[in-house]
């Protein structure tokens, strides 16, 4: 593989077992409700459809990403699931049209802000643009949740390259504390529900590329400082979810379509809690 060999591999297979076997940290669900659902009370309902059906947890941590109109009423429901944005600006206040800064989300409710979703850099955003955002969240402690990943795998596996190229932008200039900080999601275009002739991914797709982030960040902040947190994100659902979980390396799921079924949703959560035990 390009830029990558074989004892590379070897050795972050260790490390990834290191993290797996000793960190003994808590995994973690986000759910991505993108533009959806249509109202404030359709949204509390399923918000406390979850919440009613997931047992008490211990070694989970639930966030749900809702569109940002609706944090403020579903931080009053419940404390057990942790509250997320979907997008953030760049700025801080200011004649920008439209946008939310990272301050009004944090007094929103929000902890999480996904960042550098494909859905938003399918519309222009770079990242340089991600960078920015980063930055913006970091500012304020929102915890952002960098979305990185090819939309097609070419046979000369190009799409490493791509992945560190977004990897190596979107953290540029970014303390190495603040970056162990952040989390990783992992996201093959090709295999998310939306894209035209997708292809199902499997864990392996999802290892192997987790091996290559480890790499990729411990190159930037050394092998003494805390990894980031790395997550699947490729239309996962809960027949799935085992799998991903137990062999695709990942500390956790981001989860789409699938967190809009809140029975599909608490069992994906239910996996988790259940694996971790």
């Amino acid at each position: 593989m390009d830029g990558v060999n074989q004892s590379n591999f070897l050795v972050f297979r260790l490390f990834e077992w290191y993290n797996a076997e000793v960190a003994k940290v808590k995994r973690i669900i986000v759910a991505n409700w993108k533009m959806n659902p249509s109202s404030v009370k359709e949204a509390g309902k399923l918000f406390s459809d979850v919440v009613k059906a997931i047992p008490s947890l211990k070694n989970t941590e639930v966030v749900i990403c809702p569109p940002f109109l609706y944090l403020e009423q579903l931080r009053k429901i419940s404390r057990k699931i942790i509250l997320g944005a979907q997008d953030v600006s760049s700025e801080e206040c200011g004649a920008f049209t439209g946008d939310v800064s990272a301050e009004m989300l944090f007094n929103m409710g929000a902890k999480y802000v996904i960042t550098g979703h494909s859905e938003r850099r399918a519309r222009g955003e770079g990242n340089s643009d991600v960078n920015k955002k980063i930055k913006s969240a970091l500012s304020v402690g929102l915890v952002p949740i960098l979305c990185v990943g090819e939309s097609a795998r070419d046979e000369s596996h190009g799409y490493f390259n791509l992945v560190k190229t977004q990897l190596e932008e979107c953290l540029n200039g970014i303390q190495k504390a603040s970056i162990s900080n952040i989390i990783i999601a992992y996201e093959p275009v090709w295999a998310i529900s939306s894209t035209v002739n997708r292809q199902d991914a499997i864990p392996a797709d999802c290892r192997e590329m987790v091996i290559f982030i480890r790499k990729i960040i411990s190159d930037k902040i050394g092998v003494q400082t805390k990894m980031p947190k790395i997550l699947y994100g490729g239309s996962v659902n809960d027949k799935d979810v085992e799998g991903f979980l137990k062999d695709g390396g990942v500390d956790g799921v981001l989860v789409g379509r699938a967190s809009l079924d809140a029975e599909k949703f608490s069992n994906i959560i239910k996996v988790c809690e259940a694996l971790n035990k």
